[in-house]
């Protein structure tokens, strides 16, 4: 529920106070720094407690030192700014009051250039709550500012206010609002979230990545319906566990994603998600996926912790190390598979750790390639979140080509092997398989060259209509082994 603009002229001589997080943009800026900050100094999650310890408002002040910032890229919420902008025609002073540290608080005032002064959070002094009501009445007296705000701490300020104006969606803040200030004015949230938009954070189109759990049970031919219903359930937790993941990978990536030509349409980097939410999603996710472990086995839950510990790992730091990380995300790949193995208790053969090493790390090449490509193409400049400059393309593309063949070697060897007997009375129609195999990596580096390819290559192999019917045949020619 909107008022008209002309409400925001209702006195010329009585200030408008804004405040910044929630309300003037649709993100929360200290959460930003500080999951900006931990994902960008290897001690940062010490760090924080330690400033934590001494204060509010030192963290901030530390936070907000020590990682980047461009108020250009902010989600605004165009309601409120539109009615600042009547507001500063008719002559009122326009103040920026928020909790957030005084660095972040000019330069946002400096970018919009609206307003007649800024009241902020310091090193010493976290200006939220009674201490920004106590501020105000100091600075404009009791009654003889109006306030723009969107949370319940913005109550005690409303209180010695003239006019409450709430840029929330929340009914029941809308009536403690009105307890206070019977004649409050309600301006749109901004935040328009849809159930589209938390797919899209979630990441749901990336669950056929978990498919992988399934491997082990085709390959060790445990067809059983007790394997099928935990591979499944091994399916359910992982996902979860990854969905988890990405929300805190979003999080710590929210700049670099602004900046990206893509990455910037995410619901976090768009503030169509608040932090808070990402956080509080991120964590029931994790919960959820740790206690679904707990009924499979002790192993698989002991495999989703190492997971979850390694890609957190590569959150924070390890995809800013050159090629480190490119192994670290094909073991992330292969652990699915491991996953699977223990969720149905069979062991893992040595065959197909090795080959899915080796594909994995080609796929993982590709999308890396495929990322500077775009970033060449667009004129970016190199990743200011990855190890890698736009001239790397040619290594990285050899470097996936022989990871590729190398997938390929690894399978003839396996056909021509004492162990691929025990599993095919037929196991010379698996040699077909290898120039098929051939045939789908060299199309996958001629489309990357060419720039066709997707941002993620295991997406594009799941949903690609040529590796859809190559997939089919190869597994009619694992089917001819075993009953022709």
């Amino acid at each position: 529920m909107s008022e008209p603009k002309s409400s925001a002229a209702t006195s010329a001589h009585t200030p408008l106070i804004v405040d910044l997080d929630g309300t003037l943009v649709t993100t929360d800026v200290f959460i930003e720094d500080a999951f900006a900050y931990i994902g960008s100094h290897l001690a940062g999650m010490l760090n924080v407690l330690g400033a934590l310890f001494r204060g509010k408002a030192q963290l901030k002040q530390l936070v907000a030192a020590q990682t980047g910032f461009d108020a250009a890229l902010l989600p605004y919420n165009e309601t409120v700014l539109a009615y600042i902008k009547v507001a500063k025609a008719s002559g009122r002073k326009i103040y920026l009051a928020t909790a957030a540290n005084e660095q972040r608080a000019e330069a946002v005032a400096k970018y919009l250039g609206v307003f007649d002064g800024v009241f902020a959070s310091t090193a010493t002094n976290n200006l939220s709550g009674s201490n920004k009501a106590r501020l105000l009445v100091e600075k404009f007296g009791k009654g003889q500012f109006d306030y723009i705000g969107n949370e319940t701490k913005d109550l005690k300020i409303w209180r010695e206010g003239r006019e409450a104006i709430i840029v929330s969606s929340s009914a029941a803040l809308v009536r403690q609002a009105r307890a206070v200030a019977p004649s409050c004015i309600v301006l749109d949230s901004g935040v328009k979230c849809s159930a589209r938009d938390w797919r899209k954070a979630l990441r749901i189109h990336q669950y056929s990545k978990n498919t992988l759990v399934f491997i082990p049970l085709l390959t060790s031919h445990s067809f059983t319906a007790a394997a099928l219903i935990n591979s499944i359930t091994a399916f359910v937790a992982f996902s979860l566990a990854a969905s988890s993941i990405y929300l805190i990978n979003d999080l710590i990536d929210i700049w670099a994603d602004r900046r990206h030509p893509t990455k910037c349409k995410r619901p976090l980097a768009r503030g169509v998600i608040t932090p808070k939410a990402g956080i509080f999603a991120a964590f029931g996710l994790m919960l959820a996926a740790l206690w679904i472990a707990t009924t499979l086995s002790y192993y698989y839950l002991a495999v989703l912790v190492g997971y979850i510990v390694l890609t957190t790992s590569y959150s924070l730091f390890i995809k800013r190390k050159l090629l480190i990380d490119i192994i670290v995300l094909s073991l992330l790949y292969t652990m699915r598979i491991w996953a699977g193995a223990a969720a149905i208790d069979v062991a893992l053969s040595n065959w197909l750790l090795t080959f899915s090493l080796f594909i994995f790390t080609a796929l993982a090449l590709i999308k890396r390639y495929t990322e500077l490509a775009t970033r060449l193409d667009a004129n970016l400049d190199n990743p200011s979140n990855r190890n890698y400059r736009k001239d790397d393309l040619p290594v990285i593309g050899a470097l996936a080509a022989a990871c590729g063949m190398n997938a390929v070697t690894v399978f003839a060897l396996y056909v021509s092997s004492d162990a691929v007997a025990a599993l095919y009375p037929h196991p010379d129609f698996l040699w077909i398989n290898c120039p098929i195999l051939i045939y789908l990596f060299g199309r996958m580096l001629m489309m990357a060259q060419r720039r066709e390819m997707h941002d993620d290559p295991i997406v594009f192999v799941l949903h690609d209509r040529i590796w859809r019917i190559a997939i089919v045949i190869m597994a009619a020619v694992f089917l001819l082994a075993m009953f022709a």
